[in-house]
């Protein structure tokens, strides 16, 4: 496959629609073909006999990926996602858990044109469907020069969180579903870094392999900055400052656009039902930074710190990781965890990402937000 070419797969049954290839439910992935289902135990195909070739046949992918080999770079993928006779609900993943499209729902007889962008850094797309009633009728695969790609440098309150760990989830996984075709997520945050870390291990020059100009480089760390180990540990007006300048430096040097992001606040409540903040001079440190250096700067613990308290201590124990034995399969014991999020946490984190976007009226950006 070619950096030049466009892919599009008719999915379901019988002979395949004019320029499309044909997908039912038995094309199962190989490297020699270089797309296909990851796993097809549970997909099913169904033929409704409409007139529409798109239209008339589909696959019902459950809890199952559709893999497509491409080459390194920004792509465009626009599915067509309904049923003739009945309801369907969507939820469409990207690579390590991104969330694309959110419970898509049609009526039947509708049927839903999506679009969304995707970096692509290791040579293959993964789309992960699930939902009460997934559906996917076509799915059309385009190289984009348009695309404009948000970069997420951060830590665990950020990052993609892997299947095997939901419902734990970072905010950076959900930021994608708030925005339209024309802006693509790549999330490099990782788990337990610091600034300084985050460097040392090399992540950020991965992301200046593929970060172009005028694209964005969010920026959020401050949690693992204060841990004591030399490898983490930074110190707020000397050392944080001075790796938060490599990021923001590397950034202007490609003539991307460098974003600091407060780190988000945890779940700890004042007996007064106020939030008690832990991150300290790290928050001062770079709002005096982003001030003095003239960087934008979305202030996520402030706007977590507003919502949480509007939630109060019970309400915020759905925003953040905590659940009952047997709650969720991977947790069979439970867990109370007052600084990660699970799915729908993290979503409603990334909307406050997403409004502080609005807010500093970041172009291009804002225009291409969802309402």
């Amino acid at each position: 496959m070619t950096l030049d070419k466009s892919y599009q797969f008719d999915f379901g049954i019988g002979e395949a629609a004019p320029c499309y290839t044909k997908i039912t439910a038995a094309t199962v992935y190989t490297a020699e073909q270089g797309y296909g289902f990851k796993e097809i135990e549970k997909v099913a195909a169904r033929d409704r006999k409409e007139p529409a070739a798109l239209r008339r046949d589909f696959c019902i992918p459950m809890d199952t990926a559709f893999l497509v080999d491409l080459p390194n770079g920004r792509y465009n993928a626009t599915l067509l996602l309904g049923d003739a006779i009945t309801e369907t609900v969507t939820t469409v993943k990207s690579g390590s858990g991104r969330l694309m499209l959110h419970k898509l729902r049609t009526g039947a007889g509708q049927f839903e044109k999506q679009s969304f962008s995707v970096q692509i850094d290791d040579g293959q797309l993964k789309l992960s469907f699930s939902g009460l009633a997934p559906r996917i009728n076509a799915m059309d695969i385009v190289p984009s020069k348009q695309t404009t790609t948000i970069f997420l440098a951060g830590d665990s309150t950020v990052t993609d969180e892997t299947e095997d760990n939901f419902p734990f989830a970072g905010w950076g996984q959900m930021l994608p579903q708030w925005f339209r075709a024309e802006v693509a997520v790549s999330n490099h945050a990782k788990s337990g870094r610091s600034s300084k870390s985050f460097i040392g291990e090399g992540r950020l020059d991965t992301i200046l392999q593929s970060i172009q100009a005028n694209d964005y480089l969010f920026i959020q760390f401050g949690h693992n900055d204060q841990k004591s180990d030399e490898e983490r540990h930074t110190d707020p007006f000397t050392t944080y400052q001075e790796h938060l300048m490599r990021y923001i430096d590397a950034a202007r040097e490609r003539g991307a656009h460098p974003v600091l992001i407060t780190s988000v606040q945890r779940r700890f409540f004042a007996p007064d039902g106020t939030i008690v903040d832990t991150h300290g001079e790290y928050l001062t440190a770079m709002r005096e930074l982003a001030a003095a250096e003239q960087v934008p700067l979305i202030d996520l613990a402030e706007r977590s710190k507003a919502l949480f308290e509007a939630l109060g201590p019970e309400e915020t124990k759905s925003v953040f990781m905590w659940a009952a034995p047997g709650e969720f399969i991977h947790f069979p014991r439970g867990v109370e965890d007052n600084t990660h999020f699970q799915e729908n946490g993290a979503i409603r984190i990334a909307k406050l990402v997403a409004d502080g976007i609005r807010e500093l009226r970041l172009q291009p950006l804002t225009l291409y937000l969802k309402s």
